[in-house]
């Protein structure tokens, strides 16, 4: 018996309509589910593998407490649990016959449910992601700032933005990304729905770019931030984070987040400056499944 009451659907209305309001108490917390959902959503009446998601709700005295949901391509997304109620998990979708390819969620859940995961399946666990999360507090442009100026994007922008997105993805070694834009899918890429922001020298020549996802519960994540090898160390990435932030505020939302390497102490102390403030530290576990024993 579950400790608590999961309660499972393939309805993502149905779903949303009852943890939506969860999701949007927290939306800095939660921005990787609320912006995943939303595309799901969005894309379910297209996309017949739509139906393949399926979504879990934990009740307690009638009050939603945190949700899961696993994608058409088995990646597991979880909100914070406690250690006794990640096991409860894993053990429930492991009898279930769920066969997650990783999981993303806080540092602590995603540590926690790798290692159930191991215990009930046997399948191993692999880091592959780890990050801060940041929320903006009191926007700071730089001072002084970089010559130039911001501009949203347009159509005669697109082949600049692919190309720099691929860069990006070279850089971090998104390869999934990288074989999406090689194959002209940029729709099904993780940056088809984003909207770009410019940062341009006085003549006019685009020098970095920050792209943001739409406002969802009133959240908007910037991502990615990109300036070209050789274009580093000028104060446009702060300049065209700034802009963006801008555009994100002016488009409604009240919690505007990006997530940082935290390996790269030259970022992280970039975003401090400009008002940018650590929430919390995420984390994502790549599971391997044995083959079958030969009969």
């Amino acid at each position: 018996m579950l400790p608590d009451d999961w309660h499972l659907t393939q309805d993502i209305d149905a779903f949303l309509a009852r943890a939506g309001h969860f999701l949007r108490l927290r939306a800095a917390l939660h921005n990787t589910p609320l912006t995943d959902l939303e595309k799901l959503r969005t894309h379910k009446a297209a996309d017949q593998d739509a139906e393949a998601a399926v979504f879990g709700r934990l009740e307690s005295q009638g009050e939603v407490r945190a949700i899961f949901y696993l994608t058409p391509f088995a990646r597991l997304g979880i909100t914070p649990l406690s250690a006794e109620q990640t096991d409860a998990l894993a053990a429930h979708l492991a009898g279930l016959g769920h066969s997650p390819t990783n999981v993303i969620a806080d540092h602590d859940t995603a540590g926690a449910f790798s290692e159930s995961w191991q215990k009930h399946t046997g399948a191993a666990s692999v880091p592959f992601w780890r990050t801060h999360l940041y929320r903006l507090g009191t926007l700071t442009p730089p001072q002084p700032g970089p010559e130039g100026q911001g501009r949203p994007t347009g159509g005669k922008d697109h082949d600049q933005i692919v190309r720099w997105c691929r860069e990006f993805c070279v850089d971090v070694g998104e390869q999934h990304s990288i074989e999406l834009i090689d194959a002209g899918s940029w729709d099904d890429s993780r940056f088809g729905d984003r909207h770009f922001t410019f940062w341009e020298t006085p003549e006019g020549n685009p020098v970095s770019m920050a792209a943001s996802t739409s406002v969802v519960g009133g959240m908007v994540r910037l991502d990615p931030v990109y300036t070209p090898a050789h274009l580093r160390g000028r104060g446009y990435a702060g300049a065209v984070t700034v802009e963006a932030s801008r555009a994100a505020q002016a488009a409604g939302a009240t919690d505007v987040v990006l997530f940082t390497d935290p390996d790269n102490p030259t970022s992280n102390a970039l975003y401090q400056r400009i008002g940018y403030v650590h929430v919390t530290d995420f984390a994502g576990y790549r599971f391997s499944y044995g083959a079958p024993e030969a009969a």
